[in-house]
């Protein structure tokens, strides 16, 4: 299925490029993230005429995620999680839980879609997450889990 980008999403093409995708991602994702428009001829001109629009707001929105990966880049944020004696955790850190915390610390809004923790975050210790904030921005911060009954 063709499609026309309608703003730069990483591994797939840039604001304006006419690719061609399987019909599923197409529908399921880029068209109801209004990511991407059907390739018909009218849409083509019309993202031909709003193209440098499409391309001013994407700098805006890449300079706001260099403004965030700026303040957050390689700092350590504290989670307290309860835990049993074999430091193993009841449950495990959701990336829903490390976008609260940036806000609460940072007071910076962050999609959980956008978070990736390296590897699941299931007991106590430092794990690595990585920050999706622009398809050309990628911030990678630490989650530190201590015992919430740590005195």
């Amino acid at each position: 299925m063709k499609v026309i980008l309608l703003e730069n999403v990483r591994k797939v093409g840039s604001i304006g490029d006419v690719i061609d995708v399987k019909r599923g991602f197409a529908r399921n994702y880029l068209i109801t993230k209004k990511k991407a428009l059907f390739a018909s001829k009218e849409n083509i001109k019309e993202v031909e005429k709003i193209k440098i629009e499409l391309s001013k707001k994407d700098q805006e929105k890449k300079k706001h995620a260099k403004s965030v990966h700026e303040k957050i880049q390689n700092k350590e944020y504290p989670v307290k999680k309860l835990a049993t004696e074999n430091k193993e955790l009841y449950g495990s850190v959701k990336p829903t839980e490390i976008a609260k915390i940036l806000n609460e610390i940072e007071k910076i809004d962050i999609n959980p879609s956008l978070i990736q923790p390296v590897k699941e975050i299931k007991s106590i210790g430092t794990f690595k997450v990585v920050l999706n904030l622009h398809p050309e921005v990628q911030s990678q911060i630490s989650i530190k889990v201590v015992s919430e009954d740590n005195k």
